[in-house]
């Protein structure tokens, strides 16, 4: 094997979280693992106003790592002009290559819904002015977020963008839905819970996506794959998922997330 082909084995994080407290006590060690773990580049992604300067220290100091910067919907109660101005001015880093991660959360009453749709517009407002990638969140809020996607896609088209409009993080929605967000061109991205056994919607989905319109994804330190369910995740668990997806798929070799996907979304 060729030193170019080691490198186009190694796999892709396309969500992970090194800036959150449950790697307080070992980040640098485990971030520094990554690529000997078969990891070969990891994106650290904001969900606080706080994180963003955060997030994009950590990608400076780390070669093998990127940014993403936005506020969670879960967190956008109290954004502001404010925290808008920072993400603009932190997109022209360049370690960082998405807005994320945003959208809708409906899971718990708060923050009110007309809140987070408010910050959610704003900061996909950004990205058709920044022509930038968004990394998308999503739960208990199907339909508010497709709608809000499609408007997006559109405003995208006439202002004559190319490229994927960006990630469906962590699907949990219908093999359906998941196909029209791929034909608007967005990446599905699948994490530890292809592995567990409540999976089948999410194994249906992965077995029906081309392979090509999926990424994969950790949500570390959350979201551990099986047979570490329950532990603190990383990425260097992420092979356990590929592995998974390999099965599904009926491959004989363990995907690598493919290069191609990872290159258009953060190019």
């Amino acid at each position: 094997m060729s030193m170019d082909d080691k490198e186009n084995a190694l796999i892709f994080d396309t969500h992970a979280h090194y800036d959150d407290e449950a790697f307080d006590k070992d980040r640098e060690s485990v971030i520094a693992s990554l690529p000997a773990g078969g990891i070969g580049t990891a994106v650290d992604v904001a969900s606080t106003a706080a994180s963003i300067p955060i997030v994009v220290r950590i990608a400076e100091e780390h070669e093998h790592l990127l940014a993403a910067v936005g506020v969670h919907p879960s967190e956008c109660a109290e954004m502001s002009q404010k925290d808008m101005d920072l993400i603009e001015e932190m997109l022209k880093h360049p370690k960082v290559k998405a807005i994320g991660e945003i959208g809708l959360d409906y899971h718990w009453p708060e923050p009110e819904r007309s809140i987070q749709k408010k910050w959610f517009s704003r900061q996909l407002d950004l990205a058709l002015k920044t022509d930038m990638p968004v990394i998308i969140h999503s739960r208990d809020a199907a339909e508010d977020t497709y709608l809000c996607l499609r408007e997006f896609c559109r405003k995208r088209k006439d202002a004559g963008l190319s490229g994927s409009p960006g990630v469906i993080h962590c699907y949990s929605y219908s093999p359906e839905q998941a196909r029209e967000y791929v034909k608007m061109g967005f990446y599905i991205g699948i994490g530890g819970a292809l592995t567990f056994k409540n999976s089948k919607k999410l194994r249906t989905v992965a077995q029906e996506t081309p392979l090509a319109n999926i990424v994969l994804e950790t949500d570390c330190p959350y979201m551990a794959p099986v047979p570490h369910r329950g532990e603190r995740n990383s990425s260097l668990f992420l092979p356990f998922v590929a592995e998974e997806l390999s099965v599904i798929k009926g491959m004989t070799d363990s995907p690598t997330n493919c290069k191609e996907s990872r290159e258009n979304t953060y190019a």
